[in-house]
């Protein structure tokens, strides 16, 4: 599960979960390639004078994915894996008064920012013979939730996109996983639940060290995989 002399591209690099996934790959040697829309959030999760290379992107518009691989590429020279963290969240009312903002707003941040990076990294591995591909899916795809219909959907519209991307590439040496995390202990997610007990809940460095996993040569068998990480909930 080393990353020597391997570049890899972290995808919602700014939030908690993205520098738990940093932090693990950095120290197995990983040279980033550290993504996020908001450029200020990246500078202060990482400093402005990192020795990874922080790139702001809106992975929504197709060809600013575009010019991310470019700029990844050129300053790594290949890429070897793609974690891709980028993901939101929204309870709402039922399905049948869902607006259409709200199911926009999940199918693109959950699904169709996927769909853009894998449009700019997959042709990129293809001509470098392989890579690694992780997304963070979510537990709730396995089945619809009451008052969040239009985020399980979005989620499993994610995992059978890791599915299809699988069936697609794995004959040409790229692997596409997917985790399914429960609820992830962050400070945001602590104050939305008062009463719950995070202490049952997934750990961001526990979650990067399965994305690390997918991402390394140990999960080169793997294909397709959507893995469950639980914590103890």
């Amino acid at each position: 599960m080393e990353f020597d002399h391997r570049s890899v591209i972290v995808t919602g690099a700014a939030g908690h979960l993205g520098r738990a996934v940093a932090a693990v790959l950095a120290a197995r040697g990983a040279r980033l390639v550290l993504v996020d829309r908001d450029e200020a959030a990246l500078a202060s999760a990482f400093g402005r004078e990192s020795r990874h290379l922080l790139l702001a992107s809106d992975l929504l518009d197709l060809g600013q994915a575009a010019t991310m691989l470019q700029a990844a590429a050129g300053h790594c020279g290949r890429i070897d894996a793609l974690c891709h963290l980028v993901g939101g969240f929204r309870m709402g009312p039922p399905v049948h008064e869902t607006p259409a903002a709200t199911w926009d707003f999940l199918f693109d941040i959950n699904a169709r920012a996927f769909v853009n990076v894998a449009h700019a990294v997959v042709p990129h591995m293809l001509a470098n013979g392989g890579g690694k591909i992780v997304a963070v899916g979510a537990a709730a795809a396995a089945r619809g939730l009451a008052a969040m219909g239009a985020y399980c959907a979005s989620k499993c519209a994610l995992v059978r996109l890791v599915e299809a991307m699988s069936a697609e590439l794995r004959e040409r040496h790229v692997n596409v996983n997917a985790v399914l995390p429960t609820v992830i202990d962050t400070p945001e997610n602590r104050a939305a639940m008062p009463e719950a007990d995070p202490s049952r809940w997934v750990e961001p460095a526990a979650l990067a060290e399965v994305i690390a996993f997918l991402a390394s040569d140990a999960a080169r068998a793997m294909h397709g995989a959507a893995l469950p990480v639980s914590g103890l909930s």
